[in-house]
């Protein structure tokens, strides 16, 4: 009880659950639709998804600070390729907050003379680049994890000779098995890497749909948001399954 308190106090937290709520509804309302009957649930749960999206937009406010002090943050990772992709993935960030401040500006009425549609595209844009530069550097953990795991693996096993009968395609095979096993072992044993890699992968569908390159319906992004909010949920509440930057 004591660490769901703490969950909810943390701007972070209540961000997180409402964003569950929020994709939830999204999906829930793409499965119902097609059903006969459930015209009032559908149109229900797409006003809980439109007012707590609204309601996220307060949680996001302060939210450039905490992109340009993660900025300055990765600026001093040891490693260059997490150093560079981290810097440039939360500089697009703290661009992305900006455009939605705008954007959160134009839809209170403070001004009409933003060009909304304009000021949207270039939010995705930016969250796309963030969310692409984010992967890259979870390739890369991921490339160091395998190689690891497959170091100390050669070090506990002889080499093992290879058969003559084996075929192209039984060697094709196996090395697809060898790497599916050996990516497999290197997310297990780094639980944090998992989450944030899959986080990132499942946020990427809703820029890559509202940009034009790769079209999903809502079921397919309300899921995906849902994986990531709960991926995000685990990391506010156990900061030890975060991510570190090293």
């Amino acid at each position: 009880m004591d660490a769901f308190t703490r969950f909810l106090n943390q701007t972070q937290g209540r961000d997180r659950l409402f964003r569950a709520t929020q994709y939830t509804c999204m999906l829930l309302s793409y499965l119902l639709e097609p059903q006969a009957g459930k015209e009032k649930v559908v149109m229900k749960l797409k006003k809980l998804e439109s007012s707590v999206s609204t309601g996220r937009k307060w949680f996001r406010l302060g939210n450039v600070v905490h992109a340009v002090q993660a900025t300055e943050q990765s600026m001093h990772a040891t490693d260059l390729v997490p150093r560079l992709c981290l810097t440039l993935a939360n500089l697009n960030r703290v661009l992305y907050f900006i455009c939605d401040t705008v954007l959160w500006v134009r839809s209170v009425g403070l001004t009409s003379s933003i060009n909304k549609e304009k000021w949207r595209v270039w939010a995705a844009r930016h969250y796309y680049y963030s969310l692409l530069l984010s992967l890259v550097r979870d390739l890369y953990e991921i490339a160091l994890q395998m190689e690891q795991v497959a170091h100390n693996r050669a070090k506990r096993e002889k080499t093992p000779s290879q058969d003559p009968g084996c075929s192209v395609a039984d060697e094709e095979t196996e090395w697809l098995q060898s790497f599916l096993l050996l990516l497999f072992r290197s997310l297990r044993k780094h639980p944090p890497l998992f989450l944030d890699t899959v986080k990132n992968l499942c946020d990427i569908l809703n820029p890559l749909h509202q940009l034009g390159i790769y079209k999903s319906n809502p079921g397919v992004i309300g899921l995906g948001g849902l994986l990531s909010s709960v991926a995000g949920i685990i990391t506010v509440a156990y900061p030890h399954m975060k991510l570190k930057t090293h």
